[in-house]
């Protein structure tokens, strides 16, 4: 039979549905609903954008010709970046992003003697001439000399990596496959490796894709990360809608033929396979009630439906790829599942049904999360663990943000909580708060040196409250009547720059400056380069960037803006390469007591290599607080960063000093300015 597309509306009751097709059928039309290149995007409010660096909205096929012609000039590419001198180092094309003006930011991942190397993806972006202007490394490391002989055996390794799973609280555990050799460099030297992938379910349920780093010669457990991305959000339905089905015979199924042939499938109560494609003799799907399996699919199709509109029509990508294909859903996962997640390995999102099997996790937010783990996973693809992991989640967070508010649906509008009508709590509190994470009881309002070790979910606090104060600003206000009173880490006060514009920059940053390595301080530089990139290293918006993150700890503000009384030391002192510490003092006076609790210490170093630096604050009596520590994987320049310090055991009078020391070699700079500020 030849299939025939279609719109369906899901239903909150059967008769209402069927009056609210055939009227949704008149005013939609075909075109808007099967075709979102031909509809009109929704106004955005992006001021003074320079229209040359907003990305171009390439057709798969066009996308498919970039990717060609990068895969044809690899080697010569390689060759001009100083890359593959030997035979043994080679670059693999994955990602290809255009601008309207012609620059061409492309992806690449690279191998060493057929090996994949873990950590050496990187950036290059090259003007309409095809010079290269940027290249952003996920690590600075060169790929040379590396002991390709293993000395442990790939069943110790996959022993290992079994038994770190279990300590997890995995069930069901057993190796996906055999370990595979890698070479790992995202955590500083490149190793010969072992990758071992674990299955099974993890504690709660939820598949598992653990991969764990064996060092090839010793045995050690060099890194670990899950494979599973996932998150939660409200259960409600988003009343009458329109969904992709596609007609056979005298079925309907429930494929969206205008977005990739997204598919929409029931796993009912199943932890495995793909389930069964929703399936019906009618057009109509659901009843708006949980015990109707057929409504959770028809929200989770409704959200991916918004979300693949949401990327296409605003940024100009087709898909979770760019390739115009289309993802699938799983809905009805387990049974009492409360959460729901993305799989690489799958291309897809599953959904629990909640506590009792009663509220589905298949709204507006939760499908845009899910999916945007997606887009992601094909873009910067920040590891999943320390505070990539968190700037990973906290992407999945903002932009099922900007999906809600884009939607506009009056069932469900638009809000910076997450998660806010599932209920998870038992009290009607949201999941997460972007305003001010710390309100959910575990994440982080802003940065500080241990975040790295605290779970994903609770550490993407940080760019969660950058980019809402980034989109609306400090302070007190109501939004579609939710209230919102965001505060600061300096206690200076923000000003928002608009949702849109928001968006647009971390969209730029994410898929054109971020890698599998970026922490918090690259995410502000990548942020801080694509608004300038965007709006001007001038502008407002540039501004309003290093504001925000300033306010959430992450660097400092334009003109050193600090409350409180500051003392300050502008002499330069040089940083030895990989030699003994440098020390460089203020002498604090006229203070009473002891230092505070949020001790501020700004850092101003100029040095070629941040990663190789560790730096110190030591106090009057010579206690010494860590500030940074050296890691091979810190793959940007300079420190220029204000970091809070609870020094409230110190007494304030006296000579306080920055210490710092250059680790390793090949990088030189020094301490160009440096201050303690007590508020």
């Amino acid at each position: 039979m030849r299939s025939t597309s279609h719109r369906r509306a899901a239903a909150a009751g059967a008769l209402s549905a069927v009056a609210a097709l055939l009227a949704v059928a008149v005013q939609a039309g075909p075109a808007s609903a099967d075709d979102p290149w031909t509809s009109a995007p929704k106004a955005q409010k992006l001021g003074n954008v320079d229209p040359g660096a907003l990305a171009a909205k390439l057709t798969p096929a066009q996308r498919a010709e970039l990717l060609r012609d990068a895969n044809a000039t690899k080697a010569d590419t390689a060759k001009d970046l100083g890359l593959g001198l030997g035979a043994k180092e080679k670059l693999v094309v994955r990602d290809v992003v255009k601008d309207r003006d012609g620059t061409v930011h492309t992806r690449y991942e690279r191998t060493y003697d057929g090996l994949p190397v873990l950590g050496g993806d990187l950036v290059v972006e090259s003007a309409k001439s095809g010079e290269t202007e940027a290249v952003t490394k996920a690590s600075k490391e060169q790929l040379k000399g590396i002991d390709l002989s293993a000395d442990i055996k790939a069943s110790a390794a996959e022993k290992q990596a079994l038994g770190a799973a279990k300590a997890a609280g995995s069930k069901k555990t057993d190796a996906n496959r055999a370990p595979r050799k890698v070479v790992w460099m995202a955590k500083g030297e490149p190793t010969l490796a072992y990758e071992t992938v674990v299955g099974g379910l993890q504690h709660d349920g939820t598949p598992n894709e653990l991969h764990v780093i064996t060092d090839a010669a010793t045995g050690k457990k060099l890194f670990q990360w899950q494979g599973i991305e996932n998150g939660t959000g409200n259960t409600q339905y988003s009343g009458q809608v329109t969904v992709g089905s596609v007609q056979s015979g005298s079925s309907y199924n429930l494929t969206d033929s205008g977005r990739g042939n997204h598919k929409t499938y029931n796993l009912n109560h199943s932890t495995s396979g793909s389930g069964t494609l929703f399936s019906g003799p009618d057009d109509i799907w659901g009843n708006g009630q949980a015990s109707n399996l057929e409504t959770a699919g028809a929200d989770a199709a409704y959200g991916a439906q918004l979300t693949w509109d949401y990327y296409k029509n605003v940024h100009g990508r087709s898909g979770i790829r760019g390739d115009g294909v289309g993802a699938s859903s799983r809905v009805h996962y387990g049974n009492n599942y409360v959460n729901a997640f993305w799989q690489d390995s799958c291309f897809c999102m599953t959904y629990g049904d909640g506590s009792g099997n009663s509220k589905p996790l298949t709204s507006i937010d939760v499908a845009a999360h899910e999916m945007t783990h997606g887009v992601t996973s094909a873009t910067g693809n920040m590891t999943y663990s320390g505070e990539s992991g968190g700037l990973n989640e906290a992407t999945s967070d903002i932009f099922a943000a900007a999906v809600e508010f884009n939607a506009n649906n009056a069932q469900d509008k638009g809000d910076y909580l997450v998660g806010e009508k599932i209920d998870i709590n038992g009290d009607g509190s949201p999941l997460r708060y972007m305003d001010k994470p710390s309100k959910d009881g575990g994440s982080k309002d802003s940065w500080y040196s241990g975040i790295g070790n605290i779970d994903v979910h609770y550490s993407s606090g940080v760019a969660n409250h950058f980019y809402y104060m980034l989109s609306e600003g400090s302070g007190k206000k109501e939004i579609n009547g939710v209230q919102y009173d965001s505060p600061t880490s300096d206690g200076l006060p923000v000003t928002g720059i608009g949702r849109d514009k928001a968006s647009l920059i971390w969209f730029k940053a994410l898929t054109t400056k971020f890698t599998t390595t970026t922490k918090y301080a690259d995410a502000r530089n990548g942020t801080l380069a694509a608004a300038g990139e965007l709006y001007g290293t001038t502008s407002a918006e540039y501004k309003a960037v290093a504001n925000a993150w300033a306010a959430v700890n992450v660097g400092s503000r334009p003109g050193g803006e600090e409350p409180g009384t500051s003392f300050e030391n502008t002499t330069d002192v040089n940083i030895p390469d990989n030699g003994a510490a440098v020390t460089s003092s203020v002498n604090v006076t006229g203070r009473t007591g002891n230092a505070p609790t949020n001790l501020k210490v700004g850092v101003d170093i100029v040095h070629t290599w941040r990663g190789d630096l560790k730096v110190d604050l030591v106090a009057p009596d010579g206690s010494v607080y860590l500030l940074k520590a050296a890691s091979g994987s810190d793959s940007a320049d300079n420190v220029k960063e204000t970091y809070t310090v609870n020094a409230s055991s110190e007494v304030a009078n006296g000579t306080w000093k920055l210490r710092v020391q250059d680790v390793a070699a090949q990088d030189t700079g020094y301490i160009n300015s440096w201050k303690v500020t007590f508020p």
